[in-house]
C-alpha cells in the first residue's frame, strides 16, 4: 500500500534510551509539552532529520495504540554514511531532534496467516506487524534469524510475549535459515512479510516466486542496484500545478531538475527507498527504478520515486 503522505514535521525530544542488543541503540521519543504524537500504523517509518546534509529513515517498533510515544531502532553501521553514527554517539536522553513522518509503505494488509521473516534489525516493523496480527487473531509465525542472539535486538521481550509463535534462528548456533522449508510450498490464505539484509529478501524474493501474486511484501534499508534507464537521453516533465514544463537530462534525476528550476520537493534518501520524493503521475509511462513500489503499484503507473526513477517515452506529466 502506498503513503498517503500525511505527515508532520516535529520537534521530539528523547525521552529514554538503551540498548536492545550488541550495536542496536532504541530511542523513544516524546513531545515536549506531552501531546500525543500523530496515529501510525504497522511498518510506518519516520526521518529523523539529524543535521542539514543527514536524514535517515527509521521503523517505528511500538505500540501504535501508545500515542505519547514513538520507539525506534537504530542499528550501528560503520561502513554507512554517518545517520547511525549520529545517533549513537550523539543522542542521548533529554536531547531534541526533528522528525518528519510517518511514513508507510509496508502496511500490514488484512489475512488470516502471516509468515514474518526477519533478519537482524529487520525486526523493527516486523515486531508492531506481529503484535497486530495476534491482536486480530490471526494465524502467525515469525521466524527471526541473525548472526549470534546478542545481536538481535527484541529477542527476549519476543520469545516471553510469543513463545508459540517466535522461532529465533541465530546464524552462529544454527546455521542459516531453511527458507526451502519455510517457503517451498505456498501456503494457503498466507501473506509473507519479510524485512532484513539485501540478500535475505533476494532469497525470500526467489523462494516465493511459486506463491501467488501479491503474497509476498517486503522492505528495503538499502537500494537495489540501479538498472540502465529505458531512455538513456533528455526528456520533458510538465508540472501541472506550476505551470513549467522542464528538460530532464541524461546526467541528473528529475528531482534534481525539478529543484533547479524551483519547486520544493521533499526529499530524503535519493536511492528509491523512503518514499518521501513520492510524487502522482498525470500522463507518461515512468521507468521504475525504486526499491519500494511493488510490481503491481509499479504498473500502475499512478506514482513515481523521482529521486531516481526516469521515463520511457519523451514527456512525463506529474503533478506538482
Amino acid at each position: 500500500m502506498k503513503s498517503t503522505h500525511n505527515e508532520t514535521d516535529l520537534s521530539l525530544v528523547v525521552a529514554s534510551r538503551f540498548d536492545a542488543a550488541d550495536g542496536v541503540a532504541v530511542l523513544r521519543l516524546w513531545h515536549p509539552d506531552g501531546s500525543d504524537l500523530p496515529p501510525w500504523s504497522p511498518g510506518a517509518h519516520i526521518d529523523l532529520v539529524l543535521t542539514p546534509e543527514i536524514t535517515r529513515q527509521y521503523s517505528l517498533c511500538g505500540d501504535p495504540a501508545d500515542r505519547s510515544t514513538w520507539q525506534i531502532g537504530v542499528l550501528r553501521e560503520p561502513a554507512g554514511r554517518g545517520g547511525s553514527q549520529f545517533v549513537h554517539d550523539k543522542l542521548a536522553a533529554g536531547d531534541t531532534v526533528q522528525v518528519r513522518g510517518p511514513r508507510n509503505h509496508f502496511e500490514l494488509e488484512g489475512s488470516p496467516n502471516y509468515l514474518f521473516v526477519a533478519g537482524g534489525i529487520g525486526i523493527t516493523p516486523i515486531m508492531a506487524m506481529a503484535a497486530e496480527a495476534d491482536r486480530t487473531g490471526a494465524t502467525w509465525t515469525l521466524v527471526y534469524g541473525g548472526r549470534s542472539r546478542g545481536t538481535m535486538a527484541f529477542v527476549d521481550e519476543l520469545t516471553s510475549r510469543y513463545p508459540d509463535n517466535v522461532v529465533v534462528h541465530p546464524q552462529d548456533e544454527k546455521g542459516l535459515l531453511d527458507l526451502d522449508g519455510l517457503l517451498g510450498e505456498s501456503l494457503p490464505d498466507t501473506l509473507v512479510y519479510t524485512c532484513g539484509p539485501g540478500a535475505l529478501l533476494d532469497a525470500v524474493s526467489d523462494k516465493c516466486q511459486s506463491w501467488p501474486t501479491g503474497s509476498l511484501h517486503l522492505e528495503r534499508f538499502s537500494a537495489k542496484p540501479l538498472h540502465e534507464p529505458v531512455l538513456n537521453s533528455s526528456f520533458d516533465v510538465e508540472l501541472t500545478l506550476t505551470g513549467k514544463t522542464i528538460t530532464v537530462n541524461p546526467n541528473e534525476s528529475v528531482l534534481d531538475a525539478v529543484t533547479a528550476c524551483g519547486v520544493q520537493v521533499l526529499s530524503s534518501c535519493k536511492e528509491g527507498t523512503c518514499g518521501t520524493c513520492e510524487t502522482p503521475v498525470l500522463g507518461g509511462t515512468v521507468d521504475h527504478r525504486d526499491s519500494l513500489l511493488t510490481p503491481d503499484e509499479q504498473a500502475a503507473n499512478d506514482t513515481m520515486m523521482i529521486c531516481v526513477s526516469r521515463t520511457s517515452c519523451p514527456k512525463l506529466v506529474l503533478e506538482l
